[in-house]
């Protein structure tokens, strides 16, 4: 585990530098992201004006919770292991060579190898959406960072789960887009809008309501059980997730490309 970290830690920084070498260009990518996504405040202050009271028993705080976690896990994701959603790129250009070659766990050191310079502007964004709802609030803010980390971790593996296929099926690019897109929109509205399909989905195979509205629900009063259950749900698909990953491994077929990494 130590190792795993120190990995992380020298990734996050080499790519943070590298970020910054352009700082005009960093700053204008996470500002522009953090920008975007406050246009979506105004869209719910108008919904919940004109409907009053709740949309399928969310408060409008309660959407302003998810809409900050949901942010916030998916910048932490992909400026931690941003290459999860670049997997599919990898495998089929064969620059997977280059990663098997070196002396540390292949999967970590794949997906940590890149980072999204407009992603800072999601996790930045959902603190201060954070700060302006629930200022003051310790349990918002405790189960708010439960639900980042959470969502950093789930959101990669799904994405990582999406593009392992390409191992089986071949270029698994589109299937990923779709997984990403029904990712963000399951995490951005209410559950109860979707029907128990849809539902039944976002907690198992892209089990992204495990790290999004189970804790909205735990600060609003659920059980602690529904902590347990998440937890457990969670450990299982990211475990499933990396098997999928070192089975298909096992498939892959060398381009024979040569590549340097410095």
């Amino acid at each position: 585990m130590k190792k795993h970290l120190k990995i992380m830690r020298c990734y996050f920084r080499m790519n943070l530098s590298s970020a910054l070498e352009y700082r005009t260009s960093f700053f204008v990518q996470a500002f522009g992201m953090a920008l975007s996504n406050s246009s979506f405040i105004f869209f719910w202050w108008i919904a919940f004006s004109h409907v009053g009271g709740q949309i399928a028993g969310y408060s409008f705080e309660d959407v302003m919770f998810i809409w900050a976690a949901a942010s916030s896990g998916f910048g932490l994701a992909h400026i931690l292991f941003a290459n999860a959603a670049s997997l599919t790129q990898i495998i089929v250009t064969s620059e997977l060579d280059a990663f098997l070659l070196q002396p540390c766990n292949v999967l970590l050191n794949v997906i940590c190898a890149k980072t999204n310079l407009s992603a800072y502007g999601d996790f930045m964004y959902g603190i201060i959406l954070m700060g302006i709802v629930y200022q003051g609030n310790g349990a918002a803010w405790l189960w708010y960072a439960v639900s980042v980390v959470t969502g950093c971790i789930l959101i990669t593996a799904i994405l990582l789960l999406a593009n392992s296929f390409t191992f089986y099926i071949g270029d698994a690019s589109a299937p990923s887009r779709i997984v990403t897109e029904l990712t963000i929109n399951m995490s951005i509205y209410p559950d109860k809008i979707y029907g128990p399909p849809v539902r039944a989905l976002m907690y198992s195979l892209i089990p992204v309501g495990f790290a999004v509205h189970v804790p909205m629900r735990l600060l609003n009063g659920d059980p602690p059980i529904l902590a347990a259950a998440a937890f457990a749900g969670s450990v299982l698909f990211c475990v499933a997730a990396a098997h999928v990953f070192y089975r298909g491994l096992k498939r892959y077929e060398s381009g024979n490309i040569i590549v340097t990494r410095l």
